[in-house]
């Protein structure tokens, strides 16, 4: 693990048995707190994209949009926020997606991203991918070219990156916990 990946997970605090037992939740609350954490993991979501056109930043509730505005804001691009349904007051677009324990549904504004427009996805965290497949099926069916799906946190034993690997969508993460 490199120097910024061992500062980056120690900056991620760890609750085990939540928020059920043999879980550990990987909080990254206490990262946000931390100026230079914070700083250092926007940058490093968004040094590869720099000089490149992007068209917009999509994230997904609640910590994506926390990430995904500071990513948006550092590669001067638009937002677009991905809620769960019904939290949008404008005409939207909605699909369904897996969870763990069953179904759910989330959605954005129809108008969000026009045909051919290229978006990275940005969330806190990859598990076993079911919201962030949802998400780039979603940003798809209006025909958004999604180039890569970021997140700082990957759990690879859950294998949600191999599914959007599978989708020929790229994935970047920044620090790796094993287990669930």
């Amino acid at each position: 693990m490199s120097n910024f990946a061992l500062e980056l997970a120690s900056s991620i605090r760890s609750i085990p048995d939540y928020p059920k037992p043999g879980i550990i939740f990987r909080d990254i609350t206490t990262l946000l707190g931390n100026p230079r954490a914070f700083r250092r993991t926007v940058d490093e979501l968004v040094q590869p994209y720099a000089g490149l056109k992007i068209d917009k930043i999509a994230g997904m509730e609640a910590r994506g949009f926390i990430l995904g505005g500071a990513v948006a804001h550092q590669l001067s691009t638009g937002f677009v926020p991905i809620r769960k349904k019904g939290k949008l007051p404008h005409e939207t677009v909605s699909i369904a997606y897996s969870l763990e324990y069953g179904i759910d549904e989330m959605e954005m504004h129809i108008d969000a991203v026009e045909p051919g427009q290229k978006v990275i996805l940005v969330d806190d965290l990859i598990a076993t991918g079911g919201t962030a497949v949802g998400a780039v099926q979603l940003l798809r069916k209006i025909g958004a070219d999604v180039i890569s799906a970021c997140f700082v946190i990957d759990l690879p034993d859950l294998g949600g990156r191999k599914k959007l690997e599978a989708l020929g969508v790229e994935v970047r993460t920044l620090v790796e916990f094993s287990g669930h």
